[in-house]
C-alpha cells in the first residue's frame, strides 16, 4: 500500500529517533544518547467523496479529511431516523 494522500502528495518522511539517556546523580554521560532512523507515516483513510458529481473513493490524510468536510465534499454520517410505529 503506498502511503500517499491523493489530494495533497504527504507521504512517508524519514526521520530519527532518540532516546531520552539520564545522567547519573548530576553528572554527565558517558556517552551520546543514540539516535535510530525511523519513519513518519500520515495518518490515511478511505474516503467517498463526491467529485465533479460523481462518488470517488480516495485516501486521505485526516487534515485533508477535514477540509473536505468544511468544504462539503463529504458529507457526515447522519443518525438513524426513528420511526415511529403507531
Amino acid at each position: 500500500m503506498a502511503y500517499i494522500c491523493d489530494n495533497c502528495g504527504k507521504g512517508i518522511v524519514h526521520g530519527r529517533q532518540s532516546t531520552h539517556g539520564r545522567g547519573v546523580a548530576g553528572k554527565r554521560w558517558k556517552k551520546r544518547a543514540q539516535k535510530t532512523p525511523r519513519l513518519f507515516k500520515p495518518n490515511l483513510q478511505k474516503i467517498a467523496t463526491t467529485v465533479s458529481g460523481s462518488i470517488v473513493q480516495m485516501k486521505l490524510c485526516t487534515s485533508c479529511i477535514s477540509r473536505f468536510r468544511k468544504l462539503g465534499k463529504i458529507k457526515k454520517p447522519q443518525a438513524a431516523s426513528k420511526v415511529a410505529s403507531l
